[in-house]
C-alpha cells in the first residue's frame, strides 16, 4: 500500500532532490504551467531555495522583488502580484493533480499562506529503487548510518514504518480522511472566499423590476394601479418580489455555510440576482437551487446529467439515456401530495469561470435541502464513495439523489446515480 509522507527541507538527500527537480520540469511542460512565464518562475524560484535549505527567505516582498523585480520598497498592498501568482499556482497545482495519470507522482504542494513548498513522495516508490528515503515531518536532518545487515533490513523497514505514520497522525491533524473532507477539499484549498449563490425567485408583483422580466409560469397580481409600469413599493418588493428567497434554500444555504466556516473558509452570501459572471471567476463558488438559480442552469454545460422541462413538468436529465424521463416532478402537484423528489449534485472545475463549481439543487427545495444534508453529512458521503472509484476526490464528479417527501417534509438523501470523469 503506498504511503504518503512529507519531507523535511533541511533533511532532503541527492537523489531527493533530484526526483523533484524532475518532477517539477514535468508539472512545468504541462499546458497548466508551460503558456505562462509568471507561474512557471515563481514555483520553480521557491521549489529551487527551498531544495537549497533557504526556504526562510520565501517572504512576499523577497519574492517580488526576486522574481518579479519589483523595487525592495514596494507597497505590497497595492501590488499584490506575489499573492496573486501563488493562488494562480495552487489552482493549477490542484488542476495537475485532478488530471488522469498524475495520481503517483511525487506531489509538490503549495499550502494556502505560505510560499514554502511541501513535497509529498511515494514511500513504496522509494523501495522500488528510485534511491528516495522517506523523511518523517520535521524529522532532523539525515545522517548517514552504517549498512544494515540483511537479516535486520525488513525489521528496520517495518519500524520505519510505523514511526512514520504515527508521527505523521500526531504531527499533522489537518490530514484529510473523511469522504467529506475530501470531497470540499480543493474548494477549502483554493484561493480567496467561497461565493455561495442561492436562487430567487422572479417577481410577482405588477410590473417587473429593473433588469428583469415576465415568467409565463406566474400569474401577474391584479393590477390596482392605472399602469403596470407604475414604480415597484416596498411592500411589493419585499412580499412579492424577488427579496424573497425559499426556505429549503435558505436552509440548506445555512448548512454549507457553517460547514466551510468550520474549514476556516471565508464565504460571500449573494442572491443568483446580483452575482456577476466577474463574481463567479473570484474564487470557489457553491451554487444553491437550480430552477431558480440561472447560474446553476448556465453553468451545467455539457454535463452528464442536467435538468430538464416540458410544460409544468421537470427532470433529471441523463444525456446517456436521453429517453429517461422518470426522475421527474410536476409542477400541477398539490404540495402536501408530493411524495418524491430528486436533487443533483456537481463538484466541477467549471471550464467558462476556470473555478472550482459546487452544485446543489432539486427539482423542488425538498431536494435541494436533501443535498444540503447529504453535501454536510459525513455518514452519506462516507457510504456514498464505496460506490465511487478510485482517486474519485480527483476528479469531477456528479452525484444524482432521491428524497422521500412526507408532509411537505424531505427525508434522508439516497444516492442512485452518479459519473465521475
Amino acid at each position: 500500500m503506498e504511503q504518503h509522507v512529507t519531507a523535511r527541507p533541511a533533511s532532503f538527500t541527492p537523489a531527493e532532490r533530484d526526483a523533484i527537480r524532475e518532477q517539477l520540469e514535468r508539472m512545468l511542460a504541462n499546458a497548466l504551467f508551460k503558456n505562462s512565464k509568471r507561474y512557471p518562475n515563481l514555483l520553480r524560484y521557491i521549489v529551487e531555495r527551498t531544495l537549497d535549505g533557504a526556504s526562510g527567505e520565501l517572504k512576499e516582498r523577497h519574492l517580488g522583488v526576486q522574481v518579479f523585480g519589483r523595487e525592495p520598497d514596494y507597497d505590497t498592498n497595492a501590488d499584490p502580484i506575489v499573492r496573486a501568482t501563488a493562488g494562480e499556482i495552487r489552482k493549477r497545482i490542484a488542476q495537475y493533480y485532478h488530471e488522469h495519470g498524475h495520481e503517483a507522482e511525487i506531489r509538490i504542494e503549495l499550502t494556502p499562506g505560505s510560499y514554502v513548498p511541501e513535497f509529498e513522495i511515494l514511500g513504496a516508490e522509494s523501495e522500488q529503487g528510485s534511491g528516495l528515503q522517506p523523511v518523517a515531518l520535521q524529522a532532523p536532518p539525515a545522517v548517514e548510518r552504517p549498512a544494515l545487515r540483511p537479516s535486520k533490513i525488513g525489521y528496520a523497514a517495518v519500524a520505519f514504518g510505523i514511526l512514520v505514520l504515527a508521527g505523521a497522525a500526531w504531527l499533522r491533524p489537518w490530514v484529510r480522511h473523511s469522504a467529506l473532507d475530501r470531497f470540499w477539499a480543493p474548494v477549502v484549498d483554493s484561493n480567496g472566499s467561497v461565493l455561495l449563490c442561492v436562487g430567487q425567485r422572479p417577481f410577482l408583483g405588477t410590473s417587473a423590476e429593473p433588469g428583469q422580466w415576465w415568467s409565463n409560469d406566474l400569474p401577474r397580481v391584479p393590477d390596482s394601479k392605472p399602469h403596470s409600469a407604475a414604480p415597484i413599493t416596498l411592500f411589493e418588493l419585499y412580499y412579492l418580489g424577488s427579496q424573497n428567497v425559499a426556505l429549503q434554500d435558505v436552509r440548506t444555504l445555512g448548512m454549507l455555510n457553517g460547514l466551510l466556516q468550520a474549514k476556516g473558509k471565508m464565504c460571500n452570501l449573494r442572491g443568483e440576482r446580483s452575482t456577476s459572471f466577474a463574481d463567479l471567476r473570484d474564487g470557489p463558488v457553491v451554487l444553491v437551487g437550480a430552477l431558480n438559480n440561472d447560474w446553476t442552469m448556465r453553468l451545467m454545460g455539457p454535463m452528464r446529467f442536467g435538468f430538464e422541462r416540458e410544460k409544468d413538468t421537470f427532470w433529471l436529465e441523463d444525456r446517456q439515456n436521453p429517453g429517461r424521463r422518470d426522475r421527474a416532478v410536476n409542477y400541477q402537484t398539490p404540495y402536501l401530495e408530493l411524495n418524491q423528489d430528486y436533487a443533483l449534485i456537481s463538484r466541477v472545475l467549471d471550464p467558462t469561470t476556470d473555478r472550482m463549481v459546487v452544485i446543489a439543487a432539486g427539482l423542488t427545495g425538498f431536494g435541494t435541502f436533501a443535498a444540503g444534508e447529504f453535501l454536510t453529512n459525513p455518514t452519506y458521503l462516507d457510504a456514498a464513495v464505496k460506490q465511487l472509484p478510485k482517486n474519485w476526490e480527483r476528479k469531477n464528479i456528479q452525484i444524482v439523489l432521491e428524497t422521500k417527501v412526507i408532509s411537505g417534509n424531505s427525508g434522508p438523501p439516497h444516492v442512485i446515480d452518479k459519473h465521475v470523469w
